[in-house]
């Protein structure tokens, strides 16, 4: 292993989520190696910026990432850190995922200060979200709502949420954990009701392919159970081509050495829904991903997939 590291910058949004997971990593990092300097390089983002439009509009979930990356590649930062969820699934040299740490609650999280559930929603009522996978499966099973978009960070969303622009909102439960306002939540949203985003929940950190010293040092921050889970979820979204434009979830879980692992593929009215799942075991996780991926093909993904993304392309 590379001697320890005597000095590390860690690229992040600006956003308090972002903030608060570059600070845990810092941390984590200063335990490891105690003599070592860790500061951040803190960045605001095209994502963070366009707050006008949904992310499927304006090019989806690497607008997140992409200044992040440019002080990585001229050196002003020696590692990145995301939501894993908002790291594109098809990462491009030079770059590379260098570990995925611990995973947080992965459901999706009813936010609400008069309602206690989506069952409880008078018919009509105003529900938010930011993305079209939630939207899709809001719809399917909840037709007598209205789903309108909802941007900006966490503290903009329940704000537009307290004035009344919303009755509800649906919100990644580990975000708000990660930033104490667990209190918020009005409960989570079983799996079944919203299956999760791939990496939902989850910590990623990126860095120069090339970089085999930051490897090394990053590598005891590594979970095993959650880079096992979130590798079969993010091999269900690359096969599918997996965006912001497309209502695509995937969700892993494991059960000893099994891994369990569900997908979908959606029309984003809710409409049609397709469904897979397999288990199998935990070291061929990739693979299983890829599978339920073939199988949401086979029933009939392909032609969402074709048309929704072609229309962006179009539009």
């Amino acid at each position: 292993m590379s001697a320890s590291p005597a000095k590390l910058v860690i690229a992040t949004r600006a956003s308090r989520l972002a903030l608060w997971q570059a600070e845990h990593v810092q941390g984590r990092l200063q335990a490891l190696y105690p003599a070592c300097q860790v500061s951040l390089l803190t960045m605001t983002t095209r994502g963070d910026q366009i707050l006008d439009r949904s992310l499927s509009k304006v090019g989806g979930k690497g607008l997140f990432v992409k200044e992040l990356e440019t002080a990585l590649l001229d050196g002003r930062a020696d590692l990145a850190v995301h939501s894993l969820k908002d790291v594109p699934v098809d990462m491009q040299s030079p770059f590379a995922l260098s570990v995925i740490l611990e995973r947080d609650d992965p459901r999706d999280a009813f936010v609400s200060n008069d309602y206690a559930s989506l069952d409880a929603l008078p018919d009509g009522a105003v529900v938010g979200t930011s993305s079209l996978r939630r939207e899709a499966q809001i719809r399917e099973r909840y037709p007598r709502l209205r789903v309108q978009p909802l941007r900006g960070n966490l503290d903009t969303r329940l704000g537009k949420l307290d004035r009344g622009d919303y009755a509800a909102i649906i919100l990644a439960a580990a975000g708000l954990r990660r930033l104490g306002l667990a209190d918020r939540i009005r409960g989570c949203l079983s799996t079944g009701q919203s299956l999760p985003a791939a990496g939902q929940g989850a910590l990623g950190i990126e860095i120069i392919a090339s970089r085999g010293d930051m490897r090394d040092w990053l590598a005891p921050l590594a979970d095993a159970d959650a880079t096992a889970c979130t590798l079969a979820e993010r091999a269900v979204s690359r096969v599918l081509g997996g965006s912001c434009q497309v209502p695509l979830a995937a969700f892993a879980q494991r059960d000893g050495h099994t891994l369990n692992v569900s997908g979908l593929v959606a029309e984003p009215d809710g409409s049609r829904i397709i469904r897979a799942q397999a288990s199998g075991p935990v070291a061929q996780a990739e693979q299983l991903g890829e599978r339920i991926a073939r199988e949401l093909l086979e029933q009939g993904a392909r032609a969402i997939l074709d048309r929704l993304l072609s229309s962006d392309t179009a539009s």
